[in-house]
């Protein structure tokens, strides 16, 4: 483990109002100078995650993401600018072009990828910390599923509208994800970005207390982390919510059952490239229905929706989406999975 020793006078200067800060202090830099952490999502949440931790002095960075920059994004993703847009980069090596212009000294390991139980070790292992930027709950399970095998620390955190909450997972310490949700709740109930909309300031917020908790975690203050946190940037509200009273859940499938379901792959959507129809179905975590009707009044007005009593159609970017009872969806326009998966992450919740 790096000690003060190993700092140049160059780190000295770049970081003396971050170490005078007796949380961290010398000892703390030398840890982050040290650390190795990957972000999964280089979005509003991983922007500016991203872009504290490089200024803070986190060893090595891996960015992590499978989208490109759309117009949309430059409201809240604070990486991005109108020339990444034309460039028409993805973001993961966008972002990574940006944060080595604030940080020259940091390693960047930008990787344009979608997590998967396929690719989880790939792209999440070697690292000290990962940090959930993601936009679905199916990855957020398989990150909690691979943190707690691995027994490597996490930071859950979710934004949409005004309203955020941020979780610190220390695997064999703390209560993990499945602790406090056991089962994902059927996520075309729940609202997304894209049809309940984000304000940045709110993303930023969330953002900030899970690069906090991170920290706490890098530089050895595991005991001072804070919880479950939930936070409405609207009302300017934070609350400071009990997880199992601070331990696991006795019931705990993952963290104390040993089961991972999502990282084994059990869990978890699986896609198919549908032959000669330049299509893929997506096919979605859970088995509970679907309820139709509410999904389209959820849909921006200009994805014109089109419900029917077998199925939702509606379009966006290009693509046609249906949406059947059953959970399952098909995005017509592309034969990518990545593009279908992030589709249906935005717009159906899966």
């Amino acid at each position: 483990m790096p000690t003060p020793a190993d700092m140049n006078p160059d780190d000295l200067a770049r970081y003396s109002r971050q170490v005078r800060f007796d949380r961290i202090g010398e000892a703390g830099q030398a840890r982050l100078l040290g650390a190795r952490v990957a972000i999964v999502g280089c979005g509003a949440l991983g922007s500016v995650a991203a872009d504290q931790l490089v200024r803070a002095g986190v060893g090595m960075l891996r960015l992590i993401d499978r989208d490109f920059i759309e117009l949309s994004n430059l409201q809240r993703q604070t990486l991005y600018d109108e020339t990444d847009l034309a460039d028409g980069l993805p973001k993961a090596l966008a972002a990574a072009r940006k944060l080595a212009r604030i940080n020259s000294s940091i390693q960047l390991d930008p990787q344009v990828g979608d997590v998967s139980a396929g690719t989880i070790e790939r792209l999440c292992g070697g690292c000290d910390l990962l940090l959930d930027a993601t936009d679905n709950l199916e990855t957020r399970y398989l990150l909690n599923d691979f943190a707690v095998a691995r027994g490597v620390p996490w930071v859950y955190g979710g934004c949409v509208a005004a309203e955020g909450v941020v979780l610190g997972v220390l695997p064999g310490k703390g209560p993990c994800l499945r602790c406090t949700w056991p089962e994902p709740p059927v996520s075309a109930s729940l609202p997304t970005c894209e049809t309940a909309g984000v304000l940045g300031p709110a993303a930023a917020i969330v953002a900030s207390l899970q690069v906090i908790e991170a920290l706490k975690i890098l530089v050895g203050r595991e005991d001072e982390l804070a919880g479950l946190l939930a936070v409405d940037a609207w009302t300017g509200r934070l609350r400071q919510l009990m997880v199992r009273s601070g331990g696991r859940s006795a019931e705990c499938p993952c963290c104390v059952g040993r089961e991972f379901p999502f990282l084994r792959g059990h869990r978890g959507s699986a896609t198919t490239v549908l032959c000669g129809r330049n299509a893929v179905q997506v096919r979605p975590a859970t088995d509970q229905p679907i309820d139709l009707p509410t999904l389209a009044r959820r849909l921006p007005g200009d994805a014109s929706p089109r419900l029917s009593t077998h199925l939702l159609r509606f379009a966006v970017g290009g693509l046609t989406v249906t949406v059947f009872p059953d959970g399952r969806a098909i995005v017509q326009g592309t034969s990518d999975p990545a593009v279908a998966r992030s589709t249906v992450a935005r717009y159906v919740g899966a």
